[in-house]
């Protein structure tokens, strides 16, 4: 793109056009002089192969539509990066993200949305957040140093929370599958009354904070989040979720959860809630009611009629209608990966062979080995010893392997009930997300009201990253590009703010070719 300025020499000031190009990734710009200004009547003088160029006349009056920009103005111009900015605040006004935070937080949702590109763009601490404001286009606000987010956070009520939970679950959650599961993130803060030491799920020695996300698995877009004490389990978390989404009517959906949450517990909880919770999970084999199921179908399971493909995977799955607890009927789907399941007896079947033949070897040196003593019944005979294997010690390892039971209150039929459940690890992509690209993997805050506020606003930011990495993986954008790679390609377009006007420097064709795939075009 191209633009006329001014400077002046003696007693003219010259007309210059200067043009904006790339050479080896680097914007540079070219000036050439076009015409001058006449001194007496102020007209503009265009040089005649300049208006051939541009296809004007000597009396063209056109001409004078391009911006004039003196030197003074260039100096006081500024340029900054444009091309993430546009992609990611474009991404949050399809999905509703931008109408719902102006409706629920109107004096905080610029500063909210900032955070969570930078969040988004840098996956650095919030400390850095002023420097990236300073080089990147963003919404207008008062600046985002330190001190200002974290009283950002602390204005951020619950309640704020809340209300935007409620009208995003209301936009969002349509007769839509969604995803539930747990995470933990730690931290080294002794002023965060939520963090306790719990069950960690990386493996630290730190106490923590647990998260509960919901996403949907149509949209892989997250719905609801709410964060709970370090030390609360799976059981406690889940009824105090369910009672929380009643409350801010999201009882519409269907819950996909882990065998984490499969106590006997949570399954009648919700069976009897009164809003009558829709629900898809796997059962737990600690679980009497699983072991009878498989032992109930296992045998004729595999065969042609109950065959299930999806996919390069053949599997067996039968569904039958089964009272839990004696009260309410559930739909019970039992699956069976034959392929596993021959896979595991091969290799307990050769492991116990192996055994066998060490043990001819020198029957009195092994007697004692755990693996032996567990297969193995060695007894010394008057002609050296006899070695029988224990198949009852066997049969019970091979009892559920390849098997999986999930038990539903309105899915009937075995291949959609696999099929939605297979589709859940979008909950666990949202959390791998949000720790690794989103620096929430330590919670670096110092009190509960800026640590529920910065996870709030990395559930935002995990928003906006779920619905970028949903159209690249459908626009096969990775095959090119990681997520970063692809927004450090956008950051290079830069936009000139100079006096009112903004320029954008020429567009790659890698840039073309996102903003295509994404559907956007640049209108300045």
């Amino acid at each position: 793109m191209s633009a006329i300025i001014t400077s002046k020499s003696g007693n003219y000031t010259y007309l210059y056009e200067s043009e904006s190009y790339r050479e080896n990734g680097k914007v540079k710009n070219r000036r050439r002089i076009i015409g001058k200004i006449d001194p007496v009547t102020g007209n503009h003088i265009y040089k005649p192969e300049y208006l051939e160029r541009k296809g004007l006349h000597t009396n063209d009056e056109s001409a004078k539509d391009t911006p004039i920009y003196s030197v003074a103005d260039v100096k006081h111009s500024h340029v900054k990066e444009y091309g993430a900015f546009y992609l990611m605040s474009e991404v949050a006004k399809a999905v509703g993200l931008v109408d719902i935070l102006r409706e629920t937080m109107p004096c905080e949702y610029k500063e909210v949305l900032n955070i969570a590109f930078f969040m988004i763009s840098t996956g650095e601490p919030a400390m850095y957040c002023e420097d990236w404001l300073y080089k990147t286009e963003s919404y207008a606000t008062k600046g985002l140093s330190s001190q200002r987010i974290s009283e950002i956070l602390v204005n951020i009520t619950e309640g704020d929370r809340l209300s935007f939970f409620e009208k995003w679950g209301e936009f969002r959650c349509e007769n839509e599958y969604v995803a539930l599961d747990t995470t933990s993130i730690s931290t080294y803060s002794d002023l965060i009354n939520k963090a306790e030491w719990g069950y960690n799920r990386d493996g630290e020695n730190l106490p923590q904070v647990n998260i509960c996300l919901l996403l949907g698995e149509k949209s892989q877009l997250p719905i609801f989040q709410k964060v709970y004490s370090g030390s609360l389990g799976d059981v406690s978390t889940l009824k105090t979720t369910l009672q929380t989404i009643s409350g801010i009517n999201l009882s519409n959906m269907s819950l996909v959860m882990d065998k984490g949450f499969s106590k006997v517990i949570n399954i009648n909880d919700m069976l009897t809630d009164p809003l009558g919770f829709r629900f898809l999970i796997p059962l737990k084999f600690t679980l009497g009611f699983a072991k009878e199921q498989v032992n109930r179908e296992k045998s004729g399971i595999d065969s042609v009629s109950n065959t299930i493909m999806i996919g390069s995977d053949v599997l067996r799955g039968v569904t039958s209608r089964q009272k839990w607890n004696d009260e309410h009927d559930v739909f019970v789907h039992v699956i069976l990966n034959t392929e596993a399941l021959t896979s595991a007896t091969n290799r307990l079947y050769s492991k116990v062979c192996c055994l066998v033949s060490e043990v001819k070897k020198a029957p009195e040196k092994y007697r004692s080995m755990p693996d032996v003593k567990k297969y193995l019944t060695i007894r010394k005979t008057k002609n050296g010893h006899t070695i029988k294997i224990k198949d009852d010690a066997l049969m019970p390892q091979l009892e559920t392997t390849g098997c999986l039971v999930l038990i539903s209150n309105h899915i009937d039929n075995a291949k959609e009930a696999l099929e939605i459940y297979r589709t859940k690890d979008v909950v666990e992509k949202g959390f791998w997300r949000m720790k690794t690209c989103l620096d929430l993997a330590r919670l670096r805050i110092h009190s509960d009201k800026a640590m529920q506020s910065k996870i709030f606003i990395g559930f935002i930011a995990l928003i906006i990253c779920a619905h970028t990495h949903k159209t690249m993986s459908e626009k096969d954008l990775y095959k090119l590009w990681t997520m970063k790679k692809m927004l450090k390609i956008l950051e290079r377009l830069k936009i000139h703010h100079i006096k009112s006007d903004q320029i954008l420097s020429p567009l790659t064709k890698d840039q073309k070719k996102i903003f295509g795939a994404f559907g956007l075009k640049l209108n300045l």
